[in-house]
C-alpha cells in the first residue's frame, strides 16, 4: 500500500507544481502551490520524517502562502474570461476529486485501510522522529539555534529602522513638495 501512495503523492506533486507554472491565473496557481506543498509533506510522512512533513505544512503551506495570497489579493488583479470548455473542465475535475475523496473516506470507514500497524506492538516504541529532533536541536545544537533567533531578531529590527527611515523621509519630501508652490 505505501508504493502505491508514494506514487500517488509524487504524480500528485508533479501534476500541481506543472499547474504552478502553466495556469495563468496566480491565485489559482498559488493553490496548486499549497497543493504541491501537501503533497511533497505526504511523501515526508511515507518516509517518516514527520517533522519535516508538518513543518512543511506549517511553514510552507501555512504561513508562506498566506502571505503569497496577501500580495496577490493587495495587487488587485482582474479576474480571466473563462470559456465553457475551462467550466465544465473545473467541475469534472472537482467531481473527480469528491468521488476519491469519497472512496477514501468509504475505505476507511470500512476499516481496510486502517491507520497504524494491524498487530499489536509488544516491543516499547522507540523515541519518535520529532522528539529526536528536539533532544538534538535543544542540547548538541542550542548555541548555533540561538545564533539564529538573534540574527533574526537583529534583522528584524534592522528592516523596521528602514521602513521607519523611508517614511519619515518621505514626509519629509511631501512637506517640502507642498510648501513650494503647490497646493496647501
Amino acid at each position: 500500500m505505501i508504493p502505491f501512495l508514494f506514487i500517488g503523492f509524487a504524480v500528485l506533486l508533479v501534476a500541481s507544481s506543472l499547474m504552478v507554472i502553466l495556469h495563468r491565473n496566480p491565485v489559482t496557481s498559488a493553490l496548486f502551490l499549497v497543493l504541491a506543498f501537501c503533497s511533497l509533506a505526504g511523501i515526508y510522512l511515507l518516509l517518516h520524517a514527520e517533522f519535516v512533513g508538518l513543518v512543511q505544512v506549517i511553514v510552507y503551506a501555512g504561513a508562506i502562502m498566506v502571505l503569497f495570497l496577501f500580495v496577490i489579493m493587495y495587487m488587485n488583479l482582474q479576474k480571466d474570461e473563462e470559456s465553457g470548455l475551462q467550466s465544465a473542465l473545473r467541475r469534472a475535475l472537482g467531481w473527480l476529486l469528491g468521488a476519491l475523496l469519497a472512496a477514501e473516506a468509504w475505505m476507511l470507514v470500512r476499516g481496510r485501510w486502517a491507520p497504524g500497524p494491524v498487530a499489536p506492538q509488544t516491543l516499547a516504541p522507540p523515541a519518535g522522529n520529532t522528539q529526536q529532533v528536539g533532544l538534538a536541536l535543544y542540547s548538541r545544537y542550542l548555541f548555533p539555534f540561538e545564533i539564529t533567533s538573534m540574527l533574526l531578531l537583529v534583522a528584524m529590527v534592522g528592516v523596521i529602522v528602514i521602513a521607519r527611515g523611508r517614511a519619515a523621509a518621505a514626509r519629509d519630501a511631501a512637506a517640502r513638495d507642498g510648501g513650494e508652490g503647490g497646493t496647501p
